[in-house]
Parts: structure tokens; C-alpha cells; sequence
């Protein structure tokens, strides 16, 4: 927990915001590939990139 408020506070106090949303979407793909990578339904989402 503490890397994300030490990420936060970069992101306020350098004024990055616009990194927040890169972030998350870096996330979510992320998370997306490892929570399909043992299923059947991994090739329908890989032709989707």
C-alpha cells in the first residue's frame, strides 16, 4: 500500500494526472491477460488485440 501513496503523491505533487488513466489501462490489460491465460476463452480475446 505504501507504493501506491508514495505513486500518488509523485502524480499530485508533479501535477501528472494524465499518467492516471495509462496507469489503469496498463492495469486492466494486464489483469486481463493473466486471468485468461489458463482458459477457453484466451484465443477469442489475443484476436481481439
Amino acid at each position: 500500500m505504501e507504493f501506491l501513496k508514495d505513486l500518488w503523491s509523485f502524480l499530485r505533487t508533479r501535477r501528472k494526472m494524465w499518467l492516471l488513466p495509462v496507469i489503469l489501462l496498463l492495469l486492466v490489460f494486464g489483469a486481463l491477460i493473466v486471468a485468461t491465460s489458463g482458459s477457453a476463452i484466451a484465443p477469442f480475446i489475443y484476436t481481439l488485440f
